[in-house]
């Protein structure tokens, strides 16, 4: 298997984008370049070779852009799951239909994805996602309607859900 990356500009920092032949396989946000490549090839268990553009790149640029823009609400990606398992992969399944501009508490989370009493199991996994932005773990909020933490920064998940609160184009 061929793992490649590539660091993607966007508003609210650099991302670095895994893929395999399979799909994209991690998207991290305000990633620092090393960090990500040595976590990412680590979880992955091999190396990472730089994208010089693939088909699946610029379709994540594309679609980054859009969204940035107020033009895409929903991605459209082909997803490689291997890096979420188990009950995190369940519970991002479910947080891959909360709507755009919307949000959902991680009980409401827990619950759809069948364990109601595993609030904090959601939590771990929205703070764990491998697919930041693109799997939308910060539409994932506290019952009480405070923001809670996002895995890169919790002024990353303010600008995104006021992003989503603009009337923009659909």
């Amino acid at each position: 298997m061929t793992f490649r990356y590539a660091m993607l500009p966007t508003p609210v920092g650099d991302a670095m984008a895994a893929f395999s032949d399979e799909g994209l396989v991690a998207l991290r946000v305000r990633a620092e370049p090393h960090e990500a490549l040595e976590s990412v090839s680590r979880e992955l268990r091999g190396a990472l070779l730089p994208d010089d553009g693939s088909e699946a790149l610029e379709d994540l640029a594309a679609q980054l852009e859009g969204y940035f823009q107020g033009e895409r609400r929903r991605f459209d990606l082909t997803l490689d799951w291997r890096l979420a398992n188990g009950f995190t992969r369940e519970a991002l399944a479910v947080v891959c239909d909360i709507p755009y501009g919307t949000t959902a508490s991680y009980g409401e989370v827990a619950a759809l994805a069948g364990r109601p009493r595993a609030a904090r199991a959601v939590g771990t996994a929205c703070r764990t996602s491998p697919f930041s932005l693109v799997v939308p773990v910060h539409r994932v909020i506290h019952a009480d309607g405070t923001i809670g933490g996002y895995g890169s920064d919790i002024d990353v998940k303010r600008h995104l859900l006021e992003l989503e609160q603009d009337d923009g184009p659909a």
